[in-house]
């Protein structure tokens, strides 16, 4: 038998693939249990153009706030043998990701995208007009997360760094400890605790960083300016902007994952069926058709 360290044990727990389903600004996407990958939602840069992909193990979606003059999308997947593709736009080079190898993990911001690597290094393409990319001397790091302008690293002992915009304090994480997972917005940042409590730094103008009350939570997703919390015993919370409905979802139920897009948000129920509330205006919810999406690992 092959021996393994505790620190390598870890790292592939921590980062045993999660997201099978993703939202972006004006698309969704569901990785199917077969290894394909569904999308809804605008496809005007080929966002939605993974009919074709195969042995895909996590999906990931280009989000940006609402802005007259963003939602501009690329979408990635992470392949079975640890490469990675991508389609959509890609006008800062942040679909360059042909030569990525041994990738355990994605995640992607507006106009980039960042890889794990299983010796827990990271890489990243794209946009870095504000050191949002500047992560080649991160090491240990088990998760990442991307918002509009920042990126979040978990590393294996539970700390946080942060590398970009800072504008708000949304980069404010070194002091976090016993986090989990980690989620990122258009300008605040979100960390899960071990505990199942929540902790959140940056812009707080929507309420959308009140988190300190949740328990029991079990994972995280992020919106531009909503942040959502699943609990452990199916059903979900929200704080944050809700002009679009995207965190009415009390009534939810028996859900296994969440994905929150700009103004919109997806569940994954245990059935393999997905539920969406929010901005739909590009179709972007239009998942109640969707069957047989690969539920998260334990």
């Amino acid at each position: 038998m092959d021996y393994i360290s505790p620190k390598d044990a870890m790292l592939k727990v921590k980062r045993w693939s999660k997201d099978t389903i993703a939202a972006g600004r004006r698309h969704t996407v569901g990785l199917k249990s077969d290894g394909t990958v569904t999308a809804v939602g605008d496809k005007k840069y080929g966002q939605c153009d993974v009919s074709g992909w195969r042995d895909i193990v996590a999906v990931a979606a280009g989000n940006v706030h609402m802005a007259t003059n963003t939602g501009n999308a690329h979408t990635i997947g992470l392949k079975a043998d640890r490469t990675v593709a991508a389609v959509g736009w890609n006008k800062y080079d942040q679909c360059d990701v042909n030569n990525w190898r041994d990738i355990v993990a994605v995640a992607t911001g507006w106009r980039r995208t960042i890889g794990l690597k299983s010796d827990g290094t990271v890489v990243a393409v794209g946009r870095n007009n504000e050191g949002e990319c500047n992560v080649s001397g991160w090491h240990d790091i088990v998760e990442v997360a991307a918002g509009d302008w920042h990126t979040i690293g978990l590393k294996l002992d539970g700390t946080v760094t942060a590398v970009g915009n800072n504008r708000y304090r949304q980069c404010n994480v070194n002091g976090w400890c016993d986090i989990v997972e980690v989620a990122a917005g258009y300008l605040h940042t979100i960390g899960l605790k071990s505990d199942g409590t929540v902790t959140a730094v940056g812009l707080n103008k929507h309420d959308q960083c009140d988190v300190s009350g949740w328990r029991g939570i079990v994972a995280i997703a992020v919106g531009s300016n909503h942040t959502i919390g699943l609990k452990s015993d199916g059903t979900v919370a929200a704080v944050g902007w809700n002009e679009y409905g995207q965190c009415n979802i009390s009534d939810w139920r028996d859900i296994v994952a969440i994905a929150a897009g700009c103004a919109h948000t997806v569940g994954l129920k245990s059935d393999g069926t997905v539920v969406a509330v929010g901005d739909n205006e590009y179709g972007q919810c239009d998942v109640s058709s969707w069957r047989g999406i690969q539920l998260p690992e334990n």
